[in-house]
């Protein structure tokens, strides 16, 4: 829902100490108790952004900053009008502002703002791995970059009030975890990887060093609810049911805490899992998942996230929805705040 001036702060991702003043036609921001930017409001459609001072040093955060505000507190704006007394060639340059048709006047599209890696990437936020064709498994593909390590998402939900982060999983820590949840009756049921702590060190390991495959921890305000894996699937087993382009990745599912079931929790990781995917490689088009075709719950779910189901088909030990995003579709209709 749209905050207002009585609303908590929002919080942005390693921005820990951001504050706003904000009333009916003004915004300032303040970053570690430095002034960073303030705005003029001017209510219309687009909304029309002044700026009356920011802070030189830090121009393009400044803009960044500003415009994450003013998106987030309205989940149904859809584009910034921004008019500035002189250009900022870093925010044009990184899409964050399109020059308007106006002198002084530039777009913010929220289509764009969320497409930009940083900083819900972080430090994992290092660029495009350069493209060679491999064979591997009689599947000609992509080589893929190696994988990252620790944190590799993190966003501040301002529905939720809570911060999601995805980081890879770590066998040691996460053996006893995962071991747990993979027999929780309810996941069992879907997943049919009940077992020991041995067979599912295995299974982990094997994952561990497929090269197209990722393992990832969900995390709620930094705990540990969920379990990811991601893939690329024109490596996977999925891929002889569907045209599969050379970056489309897959999910698998597994919300392990009961604490953290229902629509609005899957609303948040669910999109950040999707966001982190699409942000991961821009030549990443869709994000597939073959859930099975009785898990009438979550395909709901992924429905109200707009994926569609293309078709059901059948593997070995299941009959599957193949569900797929695409990134036109993901970023157009963006939900995320």
């Amino acid at each position: 829902m749209p905050f207002d001036a009585a609303s908590q702060p929002l919080s942005l991702p390693r921005w820990r100490s951001l504050s706003a003043d904000e009333g009916d036609c003004r915004l300032s921001l303040t970053l570690e108790g430095r002034p960073l930017i303030q705005v003029r409001l001017v209510p219309a459609n687009p909304l029309h952004v002044h700026l009356e001072s920011l802070c030189p040093e830090r121009a393009e955060q400044a803009l960044w900053a500003a415009c994450y505000w003013l998106l987030s507190r309205d989940p149904a704006c859809q584009r910034l009008a921004w008019h500035l007394p002189e250009p900022v060639p870093q925010a044009v340059a990184s899409g964050l502002l399109l020059a308007g048709e106006q002198p002084g006047v530039y777009l913010c599209e929220r289509t764009l703002f969320w497409q930009l890696p940083q900083p819900w990437l972080g430090d994992n936020g290092s660029g495009v791995y350069p493209q060679q064709m491999q064979i591997s498994n009689g599947k000609r593909h992509p080589r893929r970059a190696p994988k990252p390590r620790g944190e590799v998402y993190r966003r501040f939900d301002a529905r939720l009030g809570a911060w999601v982060s995805l980081r890879t999983l770590e066998i040691e820590q996460d053996l006893t975890r995962f071991n747990r949840w993979q027999n929780n009756p309810r996941v069992l049921q879907f997943w049919q990887e009940g077992g020991t702590l041995e067979q599912h060190r295995e299974y982990l390991a094997k994952l561990e060093a497929d090269p197209h495959a990722l393992t990832l921890i969900g995390c709620f305000d930094d705990e540990p609810f969920a379990y990811f894996e991601a893939y690329w699937a024109k490596e996977d087993r999925i891929a002889p049911f569907y045209p599969a382009d050379d970056y489309d990745r897959g999910i698998h599912m597994l919300v392990g805490e009961e604490a953290h079931r229902g629509p609005h929790k899957v609303a948040s990781w669910l999109s950040a899992l999707v966001h982190y995917l699409f942000l991961d490689d821009p030549r990443t088009q869709r994000v597939v998942a073959e859930p099975r075709a009785d898990n009438g719950k979550m395909i709901g779910y992924m429905h109200d996230q707009c994926f569609h189901c293309e078709k059901e088909f059948d593997f070995p030990h299941k009959r599957a929805a193949l569900m797929i995003l695409g990134r036109e579709r993901f970023f157009d209709r963006c939900r995320l705040v």
